[in-house]
């Protein structure tokens, strides 16, 4: 089921920058609205809202401040796009983050920079990169349901739920677990009748050169000579693919490097198959092993 997204309406999670801001800047270029829901907007993103105001003839921006850890702001999303634009037609939880220190495998709760709280039994990257677009997919589809009409729900993987990787075990852990449950919504696209289709379907982009990196230097140390970076606007453009194409349907993760080819189920060759694999600078184990020793140590 492809969907011409002119004259369609977008929900966007974290589009105030990186993948899903270059999403929204595509979509709103082809004449489709967009709710960018998220904390805060970089001036690039704040730049491009004021270009698409709500008073604009064609396509127009609305930022909605949205937290997507709770539940309630989700829910006020969908109601922002009711209100503005009569409601959503591609729904895409694409908020993530990359194992920040403040919720980090390596340092456990209580310790510091860790924020992640023992009384609330939770890490906060397990809440965004899992819980939240498991959410708001189910907030789609029931969205979708109630208007008896096609809907699409992009989301945003990564080459790490193929690979393990030693220093963000929790980011990898996530993007496994997307992968899955991506892939197991795939007959929504063939529903029963009188059900409308659904697709859902995901890029799986290898190393983004976006804020989530260079606004952090605990993550560039991680870098080594060939970084294999990939631009947002390239992986904003697969994006686009996910909801236009025809032949890209539910299920169906497509990986986003140096080529763009499908992650398949089974027997797939990993990103090194597409030559999408990423490299590591030598020491980028030391932080971790220095934080066993401390804890080791006991310091």
């Amino acid at each position: 089921m492809a969907m011409n997204v002119e004259g369609k309406t977008a929900i966007i999670t974290g589009a105030g920058s990186g993948i899903n801001f270059s999403f929204a800047k595509i979509l709103l270029s082809k004449g489709c609205n967009v709710v960018i829901a998220d904390l805060a907007l970089r001036p690039e993103a704040e730049a491009l809202v004021s270009q698409y105001p709500s008073t604009s003839p064609g396509a127009k921006a609305v930022f909605q401040r949205t937290d997507v850890t709770d539940w309630m702001q989700l829910d006020k999303m969908f109601e922002v796009a009711i209100a503005h634009f009569g409601g959503a037609d591609i729904v895409c939880p694409g908020a993530g983050v990359y194992e920040p220190p403040w919720s980090n495998f390596w340092h456990p709760p209580r310790t510091p920079p860790s924020k992640d709280d023992p009384a609330d039994s939770r890490y906060a990257l397990i809440d965004i990169n899992i819980t939240h677009p498991i959410r708001v997919t189910q907030m789609a589809i029931s969205h979708f349901l109630s208007r008896k009409k096609p809907g699409c729900i992009p989301h945003i993987t990564s080459v790490a739920g193929q690979s393990p990787f030693f220093p963000t075990p929790v980011y990898v852990a996530s993007k496994h677990a997307l992968n899955g449950f991506v892939r197991s919504l795939a007959p929504l696209e063939s529903p029963p009748s009188p059900l409308p289709k659904i697709r859902v379907n995901a890029v799986a982009p290898a190393r983004i050169l976006t804020p989530l990196w260079t606004d952090n230097p605990d993550k560039m140390q991680m870098v080594g000579k060939d970084p294999g970076w990939v631009t947002p606007e390239a992986v904003a453009e697969v994006m686009l693919g996910l909801v236009e194409k025809e032949e890209w349907v539910g299920g169906m993760i497509m990986e986003v490097g140096k080529t763009i080819r499908e992650v398949r189920a089974f027997d797939d060759p990993g990103p090194r198959g597409g030559g999408n694999n990423v490299g590591n600078d030598a020491g980028y184990q030391d932080e971790m092993w220095e934080s066993l020793k401390r804890q080791f140590e006991g310091v």
